[in-house]
């Protein structure tokens, strides 16, 4: 019997805004086509949790609103915000002691000074963070959904989604290196792109853009998500004659428990 790989954790955010046509609208990448896992994929963004983050757990100066956090789920979420701010630019921070969010030109700023280097391993997060006296703000990060990878696949994430509203005016931008592209656009539009072919959707973003779709706006995704009970997802994977089956729980909150779709990947 072949050994089943390992989970690795991960975090990936849902950036929301309020579009000026009324729907709400979901900051998107599409992933480099030389990246192993998703290459080519229209994704949120996110990425595994590493050493440095759990540094930054360790220094408790340096983010606001985990008190009633244990050290993994601190984890989770500060992996979400440095991916969020590495492929994205978009800074989920406050200045130290502040209650009010890290203003739009000054989070350019700092992205412009810092973002590259951090890309390429030349500086830590911590040291961004630190150098900026800056706080993460975890608490604007509410628990969306938990994922992970089936039993088979060859490289398996253990994923916690989260939803945030996006600060004001931070539009975020691809960081063309693992991203090729980057699009504010409304979960119902993602999914029919997924549908047509204009888009490569994974299976949990198709089906975490179909259950955000049935929100209003920001602040009834934030308040839905904030009532929700979070029921994990591995899904049981099958071969079928026509692709594969995959099979997920009902009470997840989905729509619906058995889809049948293409590769998986």
């Amino acid at each position: 019997m072949a050994e089943i790989a390992a989970t690795r954790p991960a975090s990936t955010i849902l950036l929301l805004r309020d579009g000026a046509g009324g729907d709400i609208e979901v900051f998107m990448m599409v992933r480099h086509h030389q990246i192993e896992f998703n290459s080519g994929a229209l994704v949120f963004p996110g990425g595994s949790v590493d050493a440095g983050d759990k540094e930054i757990v360790a220094r408790s100066d340096l983010y606001s609103g985990g008190e009633s956090l244990s050290e993994a789920e601190r984890g989770f979420r500060i992996a979400a915000i440095r991916e969020t701010f590495e492929e994205s630019g978009i800074l989920l921070a406050r200045p130290k002691g502040s209650a009010v969010p890290i203003d739009a030109k000054r989070a350019g700023k700092i992205a412009d000074a810092h973002r590259v280097a951090l890309n390429e391993h030349k500086i830590s997060f911590l040291s961004i963070l630190a150098d900026n006296g800056l706080q993460l703000a975890l608490d604007t990060l509410v628990p969306y959904a938990h994922w992970i990878t089936p039993e088979g696949m060859p490289k398996r994430f253990d994923t916690w989604f989260f939803l945030a509203a996006a600060p004001p005016d931070q539009l975020g931008a691809h960081d063309g290196r693992e991203s090729t592209d980057s699009i504010w656009v409304s979960p119902r539009e993602a999914v029919e792109g997924g549908q047509s072919g204009r888009f490569k959707l994974p299976f949990p973003t198709t089906r975490n853009l179909i259950r955000l779709a049935q929100q209003a706006g920001v602040g009834a995704a934030l308040d839905h998500a904030r009532g929700m009970s979070i029921v994990t997802v591995m899904p049981i994977m099958t071969k079928t004659e026509s692709g594969r089956q995959l099979r997920i729980p009902r009470e997840a909150g989905y729509d619906g428990e058995v889809f049948e779709v293409g590769a998986v990947g």
